[in-house]
């Protein structure tokens, strides 16, 4: 199997699941199932309706903290898409194009951090370098 169909579905079953659960959700249901109706006419209703019930599924998890949910709606999402593309590779542009349109609405996945409390100790000529994130040394 192409590698890149693999990414493309990976990167598009996580980027609905995360979206389910956000504002953002309408039109990235809206985008999927417009690709879905114009490839597979035939399975785009029902498309629509399995969105639906993934975004009940993640929200119901969500409020009783069942983790493991969230990463299964997401593979199962990547297997459906991988296989759409598969059957139609020629619509990898269009999903890349929804996907990018996505991109800004997906909320930022950074753990929220508290205090972080930092200590050191050098001797002698020693040096200390710490930081909370990046961190650039330039020495000559």
């Amino acid at each position: 199997m192409d590698p890149q169909i693999a990414d493309l579905a990976r990167t598009a079953g996580t980027t609905m699941v995360t979206l389910m659960a956000t504002t953002a959700w309408e039109s990235a249901r809206d985008g999927l199932v417009s690709l879905w109706q114009r490839v597979q006419p035939n399975r785009a209703d029902g498309i629509g309706e399995e969105f639906e019930a993934s975004r009940d599924d993640l929200l119901l998890a969500r409020e009783t903290g069942d983790e493991d949910s969230e990463a299964e709606l997401a593979a199962e999402w990547q297997g459906r898409v991988r296989r759409l593309l598969v059957a139609q590779p020629e619509v990898a542009d269009e999903l890349r194009r929804i996907l990018d349109e996505l991109s800004p609405r997906i909320p930022d996945q950074r753990p929220a951090v508290g205090e972080i409390r930092m200590t050191a100790e050098a001797s002698g000529s020693g040096r200390v370098y710490q930081a909370g994130r990046d961190q650039h040394i330039t020495e000559r």
